[in-house]
């Protein structure tokens, strides 16, 4: 049996998230790998390198800062979210990512994003948390119309939650078979329809298949929704998801909202501890509590 975490994106919503992998942490619940998409990627990496509290702590402290996330810094750089400082100043610097227990960690982590030549899905996985996995991660949440495409690895690289919003069949192509999925939206909740591709083609000039992708991406992620479903009514996953609508923005620059999420995250997470060690085999015995502090000072 190999096990898994899956981490569905969703911008700030992500901060529910935050909150479920924190509790999983401080409670010594390991997998063999965990993979994410977007926000899911760009949050749960820190289940890698082991910094509990990282991510909501940086999200809460930079929530106004205008090189994070502002009408700014898209007018100036084409990002919406500052690549520099969220993919250079905050983790070399402002608030340390932990490189060397990434590394050494044996759980595999996977990233995925979007070719925007091709439309497709691919996947990456992270070695040590530098430059390429870095750039990797921006892909992986880079999204259409706020954002660059990403160059990695000879490709040009946009938002993974276009095409797969979960990693589902990708890591049970990986042997992955005892799965635990983080989803950011309550049981029920499907997407509306897309705009019109001939408007989705006017906007994204020179990325047609990108423009095709995202006229099917409420199809898509309504679909997989259903297979999810399917599955944990067999209980082959087990699914940890809001009870209700977070009713946050995308870009959520309130620190009193992202504190908000977070702990529907952390209260979903410790009501069903037994439920996800019992899916995973795991006794509380089996894996000692990590500490709060994480390697960010």
């Amino acid at each position: 049996m190999k096990t898994a975490l899956l981490m569905e994106g969703g911008a700030m919503r992500g901060m529910f998230t935050c909150g479920v992998i924190d509790v999983l942490m401080e409670n010594g619940i390991s997998f063999d790998a965990a993979a994410g998409i977007s926000a899911g990627a760009v949050f749960g990496c820190n289940y890698k390198s082991r910094q509990i509290g990282r991510p909501f702590r940086y999200n809460l402290k930079y929530a106004r800062d205008k090189r994070y996330c502002s009408l700014r810094s898209l007018l100036r750089t084409g990002d919406l979210y500052g690549a520099d400082f969220c993919y250079r100043l905050l983790p070399d610097i402002l608030d340390p990512f932990d490189r060397k227990t990434f590394a050494l960690n044996p759980m595999a982590f996977f990233v995925g994003a979007t070719d925007a030549e091709t439309g497709e899905i691919l996947y990456h996985r992270c070695a040590d948390g530098g430059e390429m996995d870095m750039a990797w991660l921006r892909a992986s949440a880079s999204m259409p119309f706020v954002s660059r495409p990403v160059p990695a690895e000879g490709r040009l690289l946009l938002d993974g939650g276009i095409v797969e919003p979960v990693p589902c069949a990708f890591m049970e192509s990986e042997g992955y078979d005892r799965r635990v999925l983080v989803l950011t939206q309550p049981k029920g909740y499907r997407k509306k329809r897309a705009l019109p591709l001939p408007l989705l083609r006017l906007a994204l000039p020179g990325y047609p298949k990108i423009a095709r992708a995202l006229s099917l991406r409420p199809e898509r992620y309504n679909r997989q929704m259903e297979e999810i479903d399917r599955a944990e009514a067999a209980r082959s996953v087990l699914v940890l998801r809001p009870p209700s609508p977070l009713n946050i923005g995308h870009t959520e620059h309130r620190p009193r909202e992202l504190e908000r999420v977070y702990r529907i995250g952390r209260v979903e997470a410790e009501a069903r501890l037994d439920e996800i060690r019992s899916f995973l085999s795991v006794s509380p015995s089996q894996n000692a509590p990590q500490s709060r502090k994480g390697a960010a000072p």
